[in-house]
C-alpha cells in the first residue's frame, strides 16, 4: 500500500521522503483528540502495517502543543449519556489505538512540545522514543476528572518507561511531569530547543531509515513480545528472530561493505 499520497479528513498528515509525519488538528485548542481523529488514527496505524513507502513515523507537535486530551465537547459530554455497553465500546476503542501504533512495524518518534496531557500523553507513551522540548508538560491527569489512571495501557506501559513508583505518583495524583523530570526519569531521550523540536525529530527517523529497516521491525517486535516471556524464552525468541534476519540480502550487504571498508547502504530487504 502506497501511503505517501494520503489524505486523512481529521488529522494532519505529510511524508518527508520515507517519514511520515502526524500531528493533530485544532491549535487553537491545543489540539483535543476527537472520536473521529481516535477512528481514523486508529485506521491509519492498521494500514502502515502494509505499507512499504513510510519507513518510519513522526508524531509531532501543532501550534506550541502536542495534545490537550480528549475533546471535552465531542467525547466527555457525549459519554455522559452512555450505558454500559456504549462506554466499553469507547473504551477499548481508544485502547486499539495504542495497539496499533505498537503492531505497526515502524518507529515512531514522538516530538512532544507544550501541553501533552491525557489521551495525548498517552499517543506520547506508546511511541517507540520521544523527544521533548523544555516547555513540554505531560500529565496523565484521568484521576482530576474523577476516572482510574489505568487507561489506554497506561498501569502497564508506564511503570515500565518510568519506573513503578514515577509511574505511580503521576497516575494517582494525575500532576504535570516538567521536561526536565520526564528527561531525567527516561520518558524523553532527550530535550531538544523548541525552534529545532520538529528538525531533530524529523533527522532522527530519516537515520532510522536508511538502517536495516526490516531489522529494525524485528526489534520493534521483540521489544514488545518480550514482556511477557521468561528469560528462557527471551534468549530463544531472539535467537530465532536474529536467525531470520541473517536471511536478508541487508546481512550480506554489511558484510560486503565491511570488507569493501564502505557505508553499507541498506534497501530493508
Amino acid at each position: 500500500m502506497k501511503m505517501k499520497d494520503f489524505k486523512p479528513a481529521h488529522f494532519n498528515w505529510h511524508c518527508k521522503d520515507d517519514v511520515a509525519v502526524i500531528t493533530l488538528k485544532g491549535s487553537e485548542r491545543k489540539n483535543p483528540i476527537t472520536l473521529d481523529s481516535y477512528v481514523e488514527l486508529r485506521d491509519t496505524f492498521h494500514q502502515l502495517t502494509s505499507a512499504d513507502d513510510v519507513k518510519a513515523v513522526v508524531f509531532g507537535s501543532n501550534g506550541g502543543n502536542f495534545c490537550s486530551g480528549g475533546d471535552v465537547r465531542d467525547i466527555i459530554g457525549p459519554l455522559l449519556d452512555r450505558d454500559m455497553k456504549g462506554l466499553l465500546a469507547f473504551t477499548r476503542m481508544t485502547g486499539d489505538l495504542v495497539k496499533a501504533m505498537r503492531a505497526c512495524p515502524q518507529p515512531i518518534i514522538a516530538a512532544v512540545d507544550g501541553v501533552c496531557v491525557g489521551a495525548g500523553a498517552m499517543i506520547a507513551l506508546f511511541c517507540d522514543m520521544r523527544l521533548g522540548s523544555p516547555q513540554a508538560k505531560t500529565a496523565f491527569l484521568f484521576t482530576r476528572v474523577g476516572l482510574a489512571g489505568c487507561d489506554m495501557g497506561a498501569c502497564a506501559m508506564l511503570p515500565r518507561v518510568i519506573g513503578q513508583g514515577r509511574a505511580s505518583e503521576l497516575l494517582f495524583t494525575g500532576r504535570t511531569m516538567s521536561a526536565e523530570e520526564g528527561e531525567r526519569w527516561g520518558f524523553f531521550n532527550r530535550l531538544v530547543a523548541t525552534d529545532k523540536l520538529e528538525m531533530e525529530a524529523l533527522a532522527f527517523a530519516q537515520k532510522l531509515t536508511q538502517g536495516p529497516v526490516f531489522a529494525h521491525m524485528m526489534t520493534k517486535t521483540m521489544l514488545g513480545q518480550e514482556w511477557s516471556m521468561t528469560l528462557d524464552q527471551a534468549i530463544e525468541a531472539e535467537a530465532q528472530a536474529q536467525a531470520i534476519c541473517m536471511q536478508t540480502a541487508d546481512f550480506r550487504r554489511a558484510y560486503e561493505a565491511f570488507i569493501a571498508k564502505d557505508t553499507p547502504r541498506f534497501a530493508g530487504n
